[in-house]
């Protein structure tokens, strides 16, 4: 199968006709000024960037398209889970049909490669696990998914979660979760070793939600990098949030950055607001720790944000870090496109300074994005709607919609 993508600007450079064949980038010519051809994609000039890789959402919390619903969540992980607990069942359309109407406005705004969490835990069960399985298989052609099994509740504050959790990674769940090992369930030894007992025992990832503070969160995060060295798990293991690893003292920062670039851990941001001591996302890039980005939760029972767009979460992210160049706003966009991608294989293109701009070269994926801009900083400034999403070099979605 070959697509030609004329006079696209690939990160907004000159006027160029791509070439895909069999769902990858074969050529890379000066665009000649022919009309496109019946099969061609028309560029009309605008910019060529990778598509979106959301590396951390919560598909089965979403309430996109439902009507407004005023916030009842009390502070703290527990006292949150507990609201979602109580109202997730009573929405006003079921959960299989919320998570797909969610995931395909995500890829009609140029998502093709996506991390969800499931929730699992002695509640819900596998429902919501299902939920989402079944919105990776409906658009298996449209993008890419990974699913965690994911214990919200922890994995011992109720009996039987674990065997739950297998029972996912038994039936599709491709990535084994954790949460707040200290935090949460007070016993980090024994929560890691589920979490990571699993993960052997499966041959997948893990991906740990860490929400802990400073001090607290070192700790935990010690643990998790011992048994990653321990087990061999380079290259297969994420923390998420991990807010304030950077807000102990400049000596755990610099340690800890290298340990990750040394154990190859990855980490995912939502850009979260107002949070102190996060660890520098520059310095991230420069030791080579592969950064992605994800929206989290979806106007959910959680919080009112996330819109499905990850072009709004690049602008979060760039103005949370407080960045005004254009490098550095271009790098936000780079770690929403081919720095998520890297998250999920790391066999794949990464992000080593805050000038690489890889995803649409040669020889790669043709996961793709058309979107208009003057350059790739305006177009995260004026996230214009003008958009064409390409994945595995098959248009998929076009002005916002479903193809």
């Amino acid at each position: 199968m070959s697509l030609t993508i004329r006079n696209a600007r690939p990160w907004g450079s000159a006027p160029t006709d791509v070439v895909v064949r069999d769902g990858r980038i074969a050529e890379l010519r000066p665009y000649d000024g022919t009309s496109p051809a019946a099969g061609d994609v028309d560029g009309r000039g605008r910019l060529l960037v990778p598509s979106f890789s959301d590396v951390h959402v919560h598909l089965d919390s979403t309430r996109i398209g439902l009507p407004f619903r005023p916030h009842t969540g009390a502070p703290g992980v527990w006292a949150m889970m507990l609201n979602d607990r109580a109202n997730w069942r009573t929405a006003e359309v079921p959960i299989t049909e919320r998570v797909r109407n969610t995931f395909g406005a995500m890829i009609a705004r140029g998502t093709t490669r996506v991390r969800s969490y499931a929730q699992i835990d002695v509640d819900c069960r596998l429902e919501r696990f299902e939920a989402v399985l079944a919105a990776k298989e409906y658009f298996a052609d449209s993008a890419q998914v990974e699913i965690i099994a994911f214990p919200q509740a922890g994995l011992l504050r109720e009996d039987g979660t674990p065997g739950l959790l297998e029972e996912a990674l038994g039936s599709g769940a491709t990535v084994m979760g954790g949460i707040d090992p200290c935090l949460l369930d007070r016993d980090p030894v024994r929560h890691l070793d589920i979490v990571f007992g699993l993960a052997e025992k499966y041959q997948v990832a893990v991906d740990i939600h860490l929400h802990e503070p400073g001090e607290l969160a070192v700790f935990s995060t010690d643990l998790i990098l011992e048994r990653t060295r321990a087990l061999g798990m380079q290259g297969k293991v994420t923390l998420s949030h991990a807010y304030q690893l950077g807000s102990v003292n400049e000596t755990t920062t610099r340690r800890l950055i290298q340990e990750f670039a040394e154990l190859d851990v990855a980490m995912a941001s939502v850009a979260p607001p107002s949070v102190p001591g996060q660890l520098p996302l520059t310095e991230l890039t420069a030791a080579g720790v592969r950064f992605g980005l994800g929206e989290d939760g979806q106007r959910d029972y959680w919080s009112p944000y996330g819109n499905c767009d990850m072009l709004d979460r690049t602008w979060q992210l760039a103005f949370t870090n407080g960045f005004r160049k254009d490098e550095l706003i271009e790098h936000c966009l780079a770690v929403a496109t081919v720095g998520g991608a890297s998250v999920l294989d790391p066999a794949s293109a990464r992000l080593t300074s805050v000038g690489d701009r890889p995803g649409v070269a040669v020889g790669d994926p043709a996961e793709l994005l058309l979107v208009a801009g003057e350059t790739p900083t305006s177009a995260v400034m004026d996230r214009s709607t003008d958009r064409t999403v390409i994945h595995a070099g098959r248009v998929v979605a076009d002005g916002l919609e479903l193809v």
